[in-house]
């Protein structure tokens, strides 16, 4: 059993006067917070008043950078260069950086968005570039990732040793190789059966998969997101869930 897990929220998403998330909702339920950065959604002021926020309540925050993208929320593929992928983390992830400076806070791990993370899912070539970029952002790099953490991103970040902390979904169904089922249309979750799946792993290492088949997985967090009809609901039924079997809620500490 798991003696404690991270639980993370994607936030910071809204562009000037377009909303996207509760990020003000779900801040009581996380204990760490995956910021955009500019590219798929946020703008400078979005991005500096969800660090205020998440500072508030003692959340720490990592950097979800995706491509540059707005119209389509960094989730249409582009063919990008190993050139591109080494400057975008710079880029975002360096924005990010200097509005946690100005708050006195400092980056906790980086979390790649959409189709910026599906191209890094199966491109050794610009993964190698993006961990690079890890390296050179200064302090602890942390990659979080989707579990299974087997793919080409964590691959190339273990190979530099940066510590890569894998995730779970209880918001989204699990295919029987272990692979997420994404929505393409938010619906609300059943929360009991969320808060069932985290229990489930915490105890077992395991997710059951849609068609009742148990999935051993490699994680020491949870992802639930902000955008759902009912993500409040989920967050406080996980946290309460977590409590009651006697698993901590904190962040990863590398």
């Amino acid at each position: 059993m798991l003696k404690s897990i991270d639980i993370n929220c994607d936030m910071g998403e809204s562009f000037g006067n377009w909303s996207m998330g509760d990020d003000e909702g779900m801040m009581p339920y996380i204990t760490t917070a995956n910021v955009a950065c500019g590219f798929h959604a946020s703008d400078p002021v979005t991005m500096i008043n969800t660090v205020k926020l998440a500072k508030q309540h003692n959340v720490v925050v990592g950097a979800h950078p995706g491509l540059p993208d707005l119209l389509g929320f960094g989730r249409r593929a582009m063919n990008i260069t190993p050139e591109d992928a080494y400057a975008y983390i710079v880029y975002q992830v360096g924005a990010l950086q200097a509005s946690l400076t100005t708050e006195g806070m400092k980056l906790h791990h980086i979390k790649p968005h959409g189709a910026f993370y599906s191209v890094l899912k199966a491109n050794m070539e610009l993964a190698e570039a993006v961990a690079e970029g890890m390296t050179k952002l200064g302090g602890t790099p942390v990659l979080y990732w989707p579990a299974p953490t087997s793919a080409a991103m964590p691959t190339a970040c273990k190979k530099r040793g940066i510590p890569v902390v894998g995730e779970i979904y209880p918001d989204l169904q699990y295919a029987a190789d272990g692979s997420l089922v994404i929505q393409r249309h938010k619906h609300e979750t059943d929360v009991e059966f969320a808060a069932s799946q985290v229990e489930r792993y915490v105890k077992t290492g395991k997710v059951q998969a849609m068609d009742g088949t148990l999935v051993e997985l490699d994680a020491v967090a949870l992802c639930i997101h902000g955008d759902g009809p009912n993500c409040t609901q989920v967050g406080a039924a996980i946290q309460q869930r977590l409590k009651s079997i006697g698993c901590e809620i904190k962040p990863f500490m590398p």
